[in-house]
Parts: C-alpha cells; structure tokens; sequence
C-alpha cells in the first residue's frame, strides 16, 4: 500500500512538473513571438519625448507647479489610441496613411494634406534639431553653430543605418530612450517631490489662466504628434508576414502591446519633467524661460549631477527624434503625391530654420513652444484622415474600425479643435 501511494504521489509530481515545463515552454515562445514584433512603437515613442515636450513640460512646471500634469495623461492617452488606429491601419491595407490618402482623395486635396504634413514635419524638425543642438552646447559649451552642424551629421548617420535594416535603427533608439530614462529617474530622486500633489494634480484637470492654456495645448502638440502618426503605418509594414485575417489580428494584438509598453514609458519620463521642474523650479520661485537657464539653475538647486542628466537627455532626446522626424518625412513626401527628393537636400532644407534662429539670437526655448503649438494645429488631419479611411470595410476588411472607436477617434479630434479654437480666441484678444 505503501509503495502504491509513493508511486501515486511520484506520478502526480511528474505530471506537475512535465505541465509547469510545458507552461515555461509555451511563455517562452510566446515571448519570442512577442520581441520579433516589438520595435515600431520604440520608434515612435521618441517623437513624444522630444525636445520640444523638454521645453512645454519645463516651462508648464515651472509656472504652474503640478497642475497641469493631467494633461499628459490625457495626451498619453490620446496618444496610445491614435498610434494604434495608425498601426491597424498599415497592418489592414498594407499600406501607409499617405499612401492610402492618395487612394482615397482627389489630387488637390493631397496636395493640401502634403503642404500640411511638411509644415507639422518642418515645425517638429525645428524642435528636434534645436534640442540636440543645445544638449551639445549646454554639455561641451560648443558654439550654437557648430553644436548645429555636429547634430546634423550624427542624425544623418543614425539615418543612414537604416540600410542595415529597421531593427538596427530600432536598437539604436531604444538605447537613447534608456539613456533619457535613466537621465529623468535620477532627476526625480534628486528633485524629492511632493507625491501626494503629483497624484493629485495627474487625476483632477485644471487651467489657472489663458497661458496655461497655451502651455496645455503646446503639451498635446508635443505629446501627440502627426509625423509618427503617418510613420506609424509604414514601420508595421516590416513584420508583416502572414497576411492572413488571422496572421492581422494576431500582428495587431502584438502591436497593441508594443504601443502600451512604449507610450507608457513615454508618459512616465514626460510626467517626470513636469514634476520636477515643478519641485525644483516653482518651488523656489523660478519661472524657466530657456533650456540654458534650465540647466544652470539646476546647478546650485540640485547639484552638477542633475545638471549634467539634465543635458545628456535632452541631447539623446534631440538626436534620437531628429532621426525619426527623417523617417517621417520620407514617408510623408513620398506617400501624399508620390515625391522622393534625396534625403540629404531634405536634412538641408530642414536644418535651415534651426540655424536662422540660432544665428539670429532668437530664444530657441521659444521657438520650441511655439512649434509645438503649430503642431497641435495640424494634428486634426491625420486623425480625420484615419478616420475616414479606417471605417471602410473595403479598405480595412476584418480590422475596419467598430461604430465605438469610430466615436474616440471623433471626440479626440474634437477635443483638439476645441482647444485650438479657445488658443485662438485668447491670442486675438490678448489674453494669452
């Protein structure tokens, strides 16, 4: 009886064991699946942790302590369903937004929608161009100028890895998006905020004045951004392999949780720069107007330690979304009315405006505030262009967007177009 019961009890081990390896074997394919699909949404998510969400985050915490970090939550949230939206879009179609543009519109009103992306394009270069400009002068005292130049040829060789393949210019961003993490973690363990208003503050909206409005829609211009929209749909292309109904919701699903991973990474760094401008700046009475003076006061507030994180993640930050601001661009150019200019003479015209300003003396803090609001401007047309094409059943077949998502993707854009419309009226009346 004895031996019946520890044979019983040895077999019951067995079939435990055998059912927990079988478990380990199936997460692990499963984790497998899941990094050959990860990647596209770490693109993105650089454009939302640009230098330009460096400038509204810092002057918003600054000037309004924590208040205003709603409004990245409810941006990251706006965020997370547009890129989807654009992601399902390139896995449907096999296509990417512009491209399907020129499919679904006339030849004029592609026109448009191109001289419209390559103002959003040209505005978020600016941004991008500007950030990993001062990150080199604020960190080498480089002149502008030449600070200029260098970021110019770092993002044309970060650009031109692409050659290699999408996966080594997939790596060599998630390395700057770790650099800037670890830039923004050490910030805030140095910046001791105050957590209870942090939490406060993330859940309950609130605009003190008409120049919190326009810090507020500069932080939606930041944190979602058209370019990446219309480059979302062109970097899924890459891991689509079965083309089947079946193989589409399956990629679909794994890019669900490539964009939940990154946007959410995305929200946490640009949650961190509003909290701790917000502990360092405001709490000491300290309104920033520039990144240098951003830099220099953290110095003496929190040491050369936070200064020195404070520069290194704005340069990785303006190197690694000046990279994919080129990638969008090329998209964008060749997509609208089929346009393929040489990527140099594109990196030329686009580097143009940045050097004005910085010949010019313009404040660069400025400059990127107000592009960022140029962005949110523009962001409209690609949400409704998603939208109309994305309804379509014939376009989007088995992956065509449900009457609820149809409603988000209208109260969004709604949403923003209200904003504009309040930004407006405060600018023409002065009260902003």
């Amino acid at each position: 009886m004895e031996n019946k019961r520890n044979y019983k009890s040895t077999s019951v081990s067995l079939s435990k064991l055998l059912n927990f390896k079988k478990e380990i074997n199936y997460n692990s394919i499963k984790s497998r699946q899941l990094l050959k699909f990860l990647g596209p949404a770490f693109i993105v998510s650089v454009a939302y942790i640009d230098p330009g969400n460096f400038a509204t985050n810092i002057s918003g915490g600054s000037k309004f302590g924590y208040t205003l970090i709603w409004v990245i939550l409810c941006s990251n949230l706006m965020a997370i369903f547009l890129q989807i939206m654009s992601a399902k879009l390139g896995i449907a179609t096999e296509h990417n937004l512009p491209e399907m543009c020129s499919k679904v519109f006339s030849r004029s009103a592609n026109w448009i929608f191109w001289i419209i992306a390559e103002i959003g394009a040209m505005a978020t270069d600016l941004a991008e161009f500007l950030g990993g400009t001062i990150g080199l002068y604020l960190l080498f005292h480089i002149p502008m100028i030449y600070a200029g130049l260098i970021t110019g040829l770092i993002t044309y060789i970060i650009c031109y890895m692409e050659k290699y393949g999408q996966k080594v210019v997939e790596l060599i961003i998630s390395v700057l998006v770790a650099i800037i993490c670890i830039a923004y973690t050490l910030e805030l363990f140095l910046a001791k905020p105050n957590w209870f208003q942090v939490g406060i503050h993330t859940i309950i909206p609130s605009l003190p004045n008409g120049e919190a409005v326009l810090i507020a829609v500069g932080m939606l211009g930041a944190t979602v951004m058209p370019h990446v929209i219309y480059l979302h749909s062109q970097l899924v292309q890459h891991r689509s392999i079965d083309l089947s109904n079946e193989g589409k919701l399956k990629h679909l699903k794994m890019e669900k949780i490539d964009v939940t991973i990154a946007m959410n990474i995305a929200f946490i760094i640009n949650a961190a720069m509003v909290v701790v401008s917000a502990a360092v700046f405001n709490r000491n009475g300290l309104v920033v107007d520039t990144m240098e003076q951003a830099h220099t006061s953290l110095q003496p507030l929190l040491g050369s330690l936070s200064s020195s994180a404070f520069g290194i993640a704005l340069l990785a930050s303006g190197l690694s979304s000046s990279a994919v601001g080129t990638m969008a661009g090329q998209t964008i150019m060749k997509g609208f009315v089929n346009l393929s200019i040489p990527i140099n003479i594109r990196r030329i015209i686009t580097m143009a405006p940045a050097l004005i300003i910085i010949a010019l003396g313009i404040n660069p803090m400025n400059a990127l505030i107000l592009s960022q609001v140029a962005l949110s401007f523009i962001l409209p047309f690609p949400i409704i262009q998603m939208l109309i094409i994305a309804k379509r059943k014939d376009l989007m077949g088995i992956l065509v967007n449900k009457s609820l998502v149809r409603f988000f993707g209208a109260l969004i854009a709604t949403i923003i177009i209200v904003l504009n419309a309040i930004l407006l009226y405060l600018t023409f009346t002065g009260n902003v």
